[in-house]
């Protein structure tokens, strides 16, 4: 069998089976642990997965039905990711009480402080983006 021909068969199977799909989105994941490790970055292994991914699609390399399903199940379920952290509230019973409430105030103080400058951000590009736009249009 030929490589085009096992490709075209890998991808057809990818673009079919979500089961497929997630474990394409699971070794993406493994595949960025393993970035991070190597070179000792100070981000988790989840992002540099997911920026793999993402320079994947960017490029055409990977086609978003490739990923589609799996993403939409892992989307899906996601309250079992939770689990985790709700059992780890449960062990830590002072996150109930006065020191729950302040790192909930921490966490919707820096919630709105970042989708803030987030705001301001995009509505100063969008406007440096117009002036640029006006500003070509009066020299064309």
């Amino acid at each position: 069998m030929s490589t085009h021909r096992a490709a075209v068969i890998l991808r057809r199977h990818l673009h079919s089976s979500r089961f497929a799909q997630i474990a394409a989105l699971t070794l993406f994941w493994i595949a960025g642990e393993g970035v991070v490790r190597a070179l000792a970055l100070p981000i988790p292994g989840g992002v540099a997965g997911m920026l793999i991914v993402l320079a994947l699609l960017g490029s055409g390399k990977l086609h978003p039905l490739s990923m589609r399903r799996g993403s939409q199940w892992f989307l899906a379920e996601m309250l079992l990711f939770f689990v985790p952290a709700v059992l780890a509230v449960l062990d830590h019973q002072e996150l109930l009480g006065l020191l729950g409430l302040k790192v909930l105030g921490v966490i919707l103080a820096g919630t709105i402080i970042v989708m803030g400058a987030t705001a301001l951000a995009v509505d100063f590009g969008y406007r440096l983006m117009l002036r640029l736009e006006g500003g070509s249009h009066a020299h064309g």
